[in-house]
């Protein structure tokens, strides 16, 4: 965002104190502060950006946005709560910007199917895409606030672990297309039930506009209640592996080749086929890769364009990345984040390839009543499925060991876990290392790990 204080005191309803300065873009943090930006002062539990205003006017801000003002030489815009008045602010830019926005959310696989969308897009036009996984409250309105007149497609994602947090940040970003990967077993904290999470999920559906494009996915169960959700008039584009739909695959077969992943298969895009080689793996990641086709497809991008974006598709990091391990072993970093689902899917990934197969398991977080169960499930899966030994680390993975039973260890914290992995990998041995934030697993696959990824590799 480019603009003026005073165009920001009339966005938020707040008071400028000092000249009516310039500013070209917005930011949080004074430490990526740049000089000529806005400075908005968030509060949150443990922080209070009001404690570094006099450290943004030294990284050369043009102005601040605060609920406190103070005594120092910088244009300040007074507002009652900078976290509404960031929202308001993104709002009205994202209401001058002509960009066609594509909202993408979804339980497991939103941020590989934004990044995926992205890839496509980015070939046909420019495109602002969320950065890394900033899909909240804060994450959304300053993506939006990067919008720029140049853009021609803006791929939003969206997060959330309550109802009604999807409808308030669809409110803000008002995409014109709306992709929802899938509703899947997370964050049932805050949800309740499975059905909580796909009603939450569907609020992305429910914000469209008469002329809207909801992209649904015709696999998942819960497919029928999203089209309820999608307003009367809406265009409906469906994608799927099983189940009919707009937007297909085929023929899916996945390999290794130069040291990372990769799955082929026949996409089917309204009548028209082609061969897509994505350098991802798991039939989940194809999935994702139809999510994004339909969503590209609804924007107007040519088949073509769609396959030449899938395959230029870039890994997410800690996303089912293949690294060479310790004594000729292989590991899968699946770090980044769990929920059953995802552990199940990675767990499918790994049985599929040569060798020996061992899961290194961490916590996983929110998932409230089912905590028991739902590791006590994941640990009954791994054993089903012809893991050989389970490392798990966190309290509650200790009920994915004991339903695992011989040959499953848990360990009190990721060090001793990680000591134990490093005396024991050899070669034959493909060790699929997977975990919520909490564990932060990410750290073990460093020790463990003896190359960097190979490219192409990712989830």
């Amino acid at each position: 965002m480019k603009g003026r204080m005073s165009e920001v005191a009339a966005a938020t309803g707040g008071r400028l104190h000092g000249e009516d300065a310039a500013f070209a873009g917005v930011g949080i943090d004074t430490r990526t502060l740049e000089p000529g930006m806005l400075f908005v002062a968030l509060r949150g539990e443990r922080f209070d950006g009001h404690d570094f205003l006099d450290a943004a006017r030294t990284r050369g801000a043009a102005g601040a946005l605060v609920a406190r003002p103070a005594a120092l030489p910088l244009p300040q815009v007074v507002v009652r709560d900078t976290q509404a008045a960031l929202s308001a602010l993104a709002a009205a830019w994202r209401a001058r910007s002509g960009a066609l926005v594509i909202g993408v959310g979804g339980s497991n696989g939103k941020t590989t199917s934004k990044e995926m969308l992205a890839a496509i897009l980015s070939g046909h036009g420019p495109t602002l895409a969320t950065r890394g996984n900033l899909n909240n409250h804060i994450g959304v309105p300053l993506t939006l606030l990067g919008l720029a007149p140049a853009h021609r497609y803006a791929v939003i994602e969206m997060g959330a672990n309550h109802p009604g947090e999807i409808a308030a940040l669809a409110a803000l970003a008002k995409p014109a297309i709306a992709l929802v990967t899938n509703a899947g077993d997370e964050h049932l904290e805050g949800f309740g039930d499975l059905a909580g999470v796909a009603r939450a999920e569907g609020e992305m559906f429910a914000a469209l506009g008469a002329d809207g494009i909801a992209v649904v996915n015709a696999d998942d169960p819960f497919c029928e209640l999203w089209l309820t959700m999608a307003p009367r008039g809406a265009r409906i584009v469906r994608f799927g592996i099983d189940a009919p739909a707009d937007v297909r695959a085929q023929a899916i077969a996945g390999q290794i080749e130069a040291g990372g992943f990769v799955t082929a298969f026949v996409l089917s895009v309204a009548g028209e086929q082609a061969r897509v080689k994505l350098p991802l793996a798991g039939r989940h990641n194809v999935s994702n890769a139809l999510g994004a086709a339909a969503a590209a497809h609804a924007a107007g991008v040519p088949l073509p364009a769609i396959v030449a974006g899938l395959e230029k598709m870039r890994p997410v990091a800690g996303r089912l990345q293949l690294k060479t391990g310790l004594r000729g072993s292989w590991l899968i970093d699946d770090s980044y984040n769990a929920n059953p689902s995802s552990v199940r899917a990675g767990i499918d990934v790994l049985c599929a390839l040569p060798g020996e197969h061992w899961l290194v398991l961490g916590e996983m977080a929110e998932l409230g009543a089912g905590t028991v169960a739902s590791h006590a499930g994941v640990g009954d899966y791994a054993r089903r499925a012809g893991i050989t030994r389970l490392f798990a680390v966190g309290a509650a993975a200790r009920h994915a060991v004991d339903a695992f039973g011989a040959r499953a260890t848990w360990y009190e914290d990721p060090a001793r876990l990680g000591d134990a992995l490093a005396a024991s990998l050899e070669p034959g041995v493909t060790a699929l290392v997977k975990g919520s934030r909490i564990n932060c697993l990410e750290r073990v696959v460093e020790r463990l790990a003896t190359a960097l990824p190979a490219a192409g590799n990712g989830n």
